[in-house]
């Protein structure tokens, strides 16, 4: 029988064995989820023949940037419209967290991303109860639209945390690679998975809301369901917590513009209260669960419609 990699996707926190491991990259597609296997081997994309065609997807420029630009550090343009300057890279070893999936380089963010991330993890294991975290995609070098995977995460504000506890043993170099993180969703969408789901997840998740850099914190309709059902005392943090469609073994974490640049685009507040109303009901309908087949892909974005500042941010060595 064949794996199937959707059941990869989800498997628990294990290494695969090699020959599966194999069988599973052969038949992921090239989007698919933060969760697909990494490389032990990795090796860059092949140079484009007209890097100077206008038409050409800004994915293709920014995916093949290896380095950050040496620039002030600068969040430009929206979280799915950006770009970075002056990235920093979260070290993929730290007292409390291990950066997994190192051969995608999408461990660099603002500074003030990074900083944040590192406070969390410091926090972590007195507040959570967890030995640290295993972090998942922030942005590329030089942040904009990746050649797979997110359509956000692309100015150096947004980072992706999963819901497995870092082993105490750490990580080594393959188990970054192919470790699997657990869905903590029930299988039908609706609820948690109780074998799985446990208080600590919900203490992290918070531990992060808390945060007042965090203007939003995204996790699957089940989870923020979970969490609104649970929570008592204070629930002044549950209005970041954000239902969206995946998210369900890992949280988005996304922080507001920095004071004082101009270039980056804030997003609107989020809405008053703590967002356990009648709206969430709407995650769980049939038209979100079972959606019908149909529907065009969007237009892949070009150089052009990136702000102005994201050409010098390509090009300067």
């Amino acid at each position: 029988m064949r794996p199937d990699p959707r059941a990869m996707r989800h498997a628990p926190a294990r290494l695969l064995p090699p020959l599966l491991l194999a069988a599973a990259l052969a038949l992921l597609p090239a989007g698919a989820s933060a969760q697909t296997l990494g490389t032990l081997d990795p090796r860059p994309w092949p140079p484009l023949a007209n890097p100077q065609d206008p038409a050409l997807p800004a994915k293709e420029l920014f995916g093949r940037a290896a380095e950050p630009a040496p620039l002030a550090a600068r969040a430009l343009g929206s979280y799915a419209g950006g770009c970075l300057a002056g990235a920093v890279a979260l070290p993929v070893d730290g007292p409390g967290w291990r950066v997994m999936r190192v051969s995608r380089n999408r461990n660099w963010g603002h500074p003030e991303l990074v900083a944040l991330l590192e406070r969390l993890a410091a926090a972590t294991p007195e507040a959570v109860g967890w030995p640290g975290l295993l972090v998942g995609d922030l942005a590329q070098p030089r942040g904009g639209p990746m050649i797979w995977g997110h359509a956000s995460h692309q100015n150096g504000l947004d980072a992706d945390v999963w819901l497995t506890p870092m082993p105490q043993a750490g990580v080594d170099r393959a188990a970054r690679e192919t470790m699997m993180a657990t869905s903590v969703v029930r299988a039908d969408r609706r609820d948690v998975d109780p074998a799985v789901w446990t208080p600590a997840h919900a203490r992290l998740i918070a531990l992060a809301a808390r945060e007042p850099r965090v203007e939003r914190l995204f996790v699957n309709a089940a989870i923020k369901k979970a969490l609104c059902r649970e929570t008592e005392g204070d629930r002044s943090w549950l209005g970041k917590v954000r239902p969206m469609w995946g998210h369900d073994y890992h949280m988005h974490i996304r922080i507001g513009c920095p004071a004082g640049e101009d270039g980056c685009e804030p997003q609107a507040a989020v809405p008053p209260g703590d967002g356990c109303d009648a709206s969430l009901d709407w995650w769980f309908s049939d038209e979100v669960l079972n959606p019908r087949p149909g529907g065009g892909g969007r237009r892949e974005k070009t150089l052009a419609d990136l702000p102005d500042a994201c050409r010098q941010v390509l090009v300067t060595r």
